[in-house]
């Protein structure tokens, strides 16, 4: 197929772009940089440069790549701006859906997030609602709603990206905070996902039916049970506690349909993830798109 992938020069879209190409899929990717378009070229995609918020411009060039379908990966956490971030979901997949449905693309694959789900004892299921008191509530929803329009629209729900290039990556802002010591062991749950899965996932669900999937590792820890790995994995000193009598907070999140789609990570724990880590240029902050 010809696939469109917006947000191509991304954590994820980096991955992502080898993985079509060997598929035997044509691959267009977009980015807002015209720095950037020879890493795409490098890469194996033609560069459409655009920008994502500016609605005329991707209707046309949408138009002009006439894609089977698109990868929407676009994201925006310069600085840890999560507002840009929820603009950028907003706004850019409003423009997206738009632009596919103007140029009759029938199918289309978009990131969205896991931890977004109501308090509850059992791991959350797709299904489940999600909690809009929480702060990014207000992107997700747009997102997944501006998804549904599409003929067919497939939300892959990431758990916690980590490997290089992310947060989590040794010269990542999670790595830094660890150093620093502001990170505590507390109940909180976490489900992880590696960035290499993340990408295998967005090129399996070219395949599945409409809907939201989550795509999370196989093992939801707390954080008392993830960060003493992490931190010796890094090198850094076991963080404290954060005492007793901290709240439980977030959800575990079951993989178990994306599983039944025939999808299988490749780091089954964030335990084998942690321990492979090694020091690689990040991409933190950069905005995919």
């Amino acid at each position: 197929m010809k696939i469109l992938l917006a947000g191509a020069t991304g954590v994820v879209g980096r991955r992502l772009i080898p993985l079509l190409t060997r598929a035997g899929h044509e691959v267009a990717g977009t980015t807002r940089r015209p720095g950037r378009a020879a890493l795409l070229r490098d890469l194996g995609a033609a560069p459409v440069v655009v920008d994502a918020l500016d609605a005329s411009a991707l209707r046309k060039a949408v138009a002009a790549e006439r894609p089977d379908a698109v990868i929407h990966q676009l994201t925006d956490l310069s600085d840890e701006d999560f507002g840009a971030n929820s603009h950028l979901r907003i706004e850019g997949t409003r423009n997206l859906v738009e632009a596919a449905l103007a140029a009759g693309v029938q199918t289309m694959v978009a990131q969205s997030i896991a931890w977004l789900y109501r308090p509850g004892d059992a791991p959350a299921v797709e299904t489940d609602p999600l909690d809009s008191s929480l702060p990014p509530y207000e992107g997700v929803a747009a997102l997944e709603d501006a998804l549904a329009e599409m003929p067919r629209g497939i939300v892959l729900r990431y758990g916690a990206l980590y490997g290089p290039g992310t947060w989590y990556a040794p010269d990542g802002a999670i790595a830094e905070r660890v150093r620093a010591g502001s990170l505590r062991l507390a109940p909180s749950w976490t489900s992880f996902v590696h960035a290499d899965d993340a990408a295998s996932a967005a090129l399996a669900a070219l395949d599945w039916p409409a809907g939201a999937v989550n795509i999370v590792d196989d093992e939801p820890a707390t954080t008392a049970d993830w960060l003493p790995v992490y931190s010796a994995a890094l090198g850094a000193p076991t963080p404290g506690s954060a005492g007793k009598h901290a709240a439980t907070t977030g959800r575990p999140v079951s993989n178990a349909k994306a599983l039944d789609l025939g999808w299988k990570p490749q780091f089954a724990s964030w335990r084998t993830g942690f321990s492979q880590m090694e020091g690689s240029a990040a991409m933190n902050g950069a905005r995919s798109d």
